[in-house]
């Protein structure tokens, strides 16, 4: 058997094997608001007691969530923000959930990439020469705009060509306005019921038109050039 077929099995009997553990053992209730908030003077305590490693705990737990794309990460940010504050949480959880969706962006790669490559077969040329040339736009104005699931980001852009470092450094930029947000929400987490109430509509539309703004100067631009270079043509 191929080698490469081996280590794509190999990966899959871990990464179900993890879901099945989690799922078995009920570990969700532990990723929930309710938990959270019952659990926050217990956090407060360790912490204070084992700084890096409550850190580091809570950093590994992060990015086992983002890679696995189990639910919990959104919790996970307001508790950061309540345990260790808006400047080192901001740190910490920047860093973890965008190395867990470069995990999970890695890993929707190495299992599916070349599948879905070959079964669309050309048709899809033309979407990774636009991946490669906008693909950074695009991604950062996804990572903006909340309503596009994380998870979901992460497979997709897994199944493009987008260079992992280029995935890396955009997702880090795009999702730090919003852990930034739900951060500082966290440091409030006693007064938080749902998750729902902390995204305004307002504050939506302005990470919209933030997301937008790059590429839509992009394009006109592009589109200055081409009238600039056909003026001058017909001269």
């Amino acid at each position: 058997m191929n080698k490469n077929i081996i280590k794509k099995i190999v990966i899959v009997v871990v990464l179900v094997g993890l879901v099945a553990v989690f799922k078995f053992l009920n570990l969700d209730q532990y990723l929930t608001l309710t938990y959270i908030k019952e659990s926050q003077e217990r956090f407060a305590h360790l912490y204070a007691q084992h700084q890096l490693l409550v850190i580091g705990a809570y950093m590994a737990m992060y990015i086992l969530v983002t890679t696995l794309s189990l639910p919990g990460a959104a919790v996970m940010t307001l508790a950061g923000g309540a345990l260790f504050g808006f400047i080192v949480g901001t740190v910490v959880i920047s860093f973890a959930s965008t190395i867990g969706a470069t995990l999970a962006c890695f890993v929707a790669r190495f299992l599916l990439q070349e599948w879905v490559q070959k079964k669309v077969g050309g048709r899809i040329s033309k979407f990774n020469e636009g991946i490669q040339k906008e693909g950074a736009f695009y991604l950062f104005t996804l990572r903006l705009i909340p309503i596009f699931p994380f998870w979901l980001i992460n497979l997709a852009m897994g199944l493009t060509k987008m260079h992992l470092w280029t995935f890396y450094w955009i997702s880090q930029v795009g999702m730090l306005p919003g852990t930034m947000v739900y951060v500082n929400a966290g440091k409030e987490l006693a007064k938080i019921d749902s998750l729902a109430g902390i995204l305004s509509p307002t504050l939506i539309l302005s990470f919209v038109l933030l997301g937008l703004f790059p590429i839509t100067v992009k394009k006109i631009m592009a589109l200055y050039r081409l009238k600039t270079g056909k003026s001058v043509a017909n001269e």
